[in-house]
């Protein structure tokens, strides 16, 4: 009989003070109700749950709440269950405040603990498979690459939340995020490094793990070779490496020609037209998108999810987010993705607009927002990096297959003027990220690797605005620099001297 390996085998918080009163001997004892790996098939069993967020706090709802594309509004932003949400929108620098502060273990962030819970099983697959038992060298080769490939791409999450945006100038001497490669939770002795070894780290793990995966993966949740090629253009690309990113992202879509079983664009324009797959219309939950449910993976080139719906007692209170008027203006009105928004709040009263003011949406039909590697955001990340590298026509026909999957063919088409021009195309492209993604974390990650990108010079600091509950602009929030990176919680660094936090 298969074993069944829990997802969170180990029990085990890593860089927590727990840890540190943690005796060896207590370590070295199963823990009752679990099994610790020993067979091939264990391992096979254990990378199922690794590095898939669902269950656990949505790994990208800071994300969600920082991105400049949101505002928020005041009906909802008040209340208890709401404060470390503010913090996160208003870019505070002291989020993760104490417990005592907060009434909650808000200095112990879940999505944080998860991740690093998340890296403890990769690297006890890493490290062990292939002293398994069962299993032939070639299947516990696949288990360890997909390993890696989900080890690196946890590891890129954390250095865009806790190191500065990669600068090639600098990254040599930028505080990295601990560069942690063996299932010790024992260990007190973590150090930051610096972002250009992290980075380092990221891309070993993908170009040791790629020759050895498998074309088809055995579950869309497991990393492929086109997945993983996609996660490394992905990461050479917020690099400034655009060459090295192109290669890769040609290399993912060639790869993806191979399955047997291929990631596939919906067509709005039969899933939302009458009797389409996407209808009806829920007035509280919106369309019946994929987004709400955890098993259609139809656009997954790997699926990887984070939980981006409003609070529930599992994530961080995102109640209060409604998009911009300037975001609301970036879609034409036969955008279909429109149909995502709706202009009331949840209690089904309209969204209060003050005159002069300009119309806001809420966006009411995600409940779990795709964070691995969806072959949506990878026909722009190749469209992007074919604009880069000045092939115009080729960037076009990216971005328009994904245009035309989400609006009627006669209002898809990049607009000649701009479709002759790089930086403007770069910068539609960029835009269009925002129109597919709003609301959903993408666009933080975007505003951190785009904050020293000479294309986007000279734009004004982001800014957040609160609407009061009369619809009128109550409070305005500047970024700075230093907020694009989180300052670490206080519970770490104590249990860990000498990692020194950021500014």
């Amino acid at each position: 009989m298969r074993k069944f390996i829990h997802v969170k085998v180990i029990l085990i918080l890593l860089l927590s003070a727990a840890v540190v009163s943690c005796k060896k001997s207590f370590l070295d004892v199963t823990p009752k109700g679990f099994l610790i790996p020993t067979t091939y098939e264990d391992y096979d069993q254990l990378m199922n749950y690794s590095g898939y967020y669902y269950y656990q706090t949505g790994i990208w709802q800071p994300a969600m709440l920082m991105g400049d594309e949101i505002s928020a509004e005041g009906t909802a932003y008040n209340g208890s269950s709401m404060q470390q949400g503010q913090l996160f929108f208003q870019w505070e620098a002291n989020i993760f405040l104490p417990s005592t502060q907060m009434g909650s273990s808000s200095d112990k962030p879940v999505f944080l603990s998860s991740a690093l819970s998340d890296l403890y099983s990769l690297n006890l697959i890493i490290n062990n498979v292939n002293n398994a038992t069962g299993g032939t060298t070639a299947q516990k080769l696949d288990i360890q690459s997909q390993a890696k490939a989900t080890r690196a791409f946890v590891n890129f999450q954390l250095v865009n939340y806790f190191t500065k945006p990669y600068n090639a100038g600098t990254a040599a001497s930028d505080p990295g995020f601990p560069v942690i490669t063996v299932p010790d939770a024992t260990n007190t002795d973590f150090k930051r490094g610096t972002v250009q070894q992290s980075y380092d780290a990221i891309i070993n793990d993908l170009t040791t793990a790629i020759p050895n995966l498998s074309i088809q993966p055995p579950l869309a949740t497991r990393m492929s070779k086109a997945a993983a090629e996609a996660l490394l253009g992905k990461v050479y690309l917020f690099m400034g490496k655009n060459d090295e990113a192109l290669k890769m992202f040609n290399d993912a879509f060639s790869d993806i020609a191979r399955m047997s079983k291929t990631p596939k664009l919906y067509d709005y324009n039969q899933t939302l037209a009458a009797g389409g797959a996407f209808l009806p219309i829920n007035p509280q939950s919106g369309p019946s998108l994929p987004f709400n449910s955890i098993t259609d993976l139809t656009e997954s080139v790997v699926a990887k999810m984070s939980y981006a719906g409003g609070y529930n007692g599992n994530g961080y209170a995102n109640d209060f987010m409604t998009i911009t008027p300037q975001t609301v203006a970036l879609y034409k009105s036969s955008d279909l993705r429109l149909l995502f928004f709706t202009n009331l709040q949840k209690n089904q009263n309209p969204i209060p607009v003050a005159p002069g003011q300009q119309e806001r949406l809420r966006k009411y039909g995600v409940t779990f927002s795709r964070i691995g590697m969806q072959l949506g955001e990878l026909y722009l990340l190749r469209a992007e990096s074919r604009a880069r590298a000045n092939d115009l026509t080729g960037a076009k026909s990216d971005v328009e297959v994904l245009r035309n999957n989400r609006m009627p063919a006669a209002d898809a088409s990049v607009p000649a003027n701009i479709a002759s021009d790089r930086t403007a195309l770069i910068k539609f492209i960029i835009e269009e990220r925002i129109r597919e993604f709003a609301g959903e974390g993408y666009r933080w990650f975007d505003m951190r690797r785009l904050s020293a990108d000479p294309v986007f010079a000279g734009q004004p600091a982001p800014k957040h605005i609160l609407y009061g509950v009369d619809g009128a602009v109550s409070k305005t929030f500047t970024l700075t620099p230093e907020r694009l990176t989180l300052k670490l919680p206080g519970t770490y660094l104590s249990a860990h001297p000498d990692m020194v936090d950021n500014p």
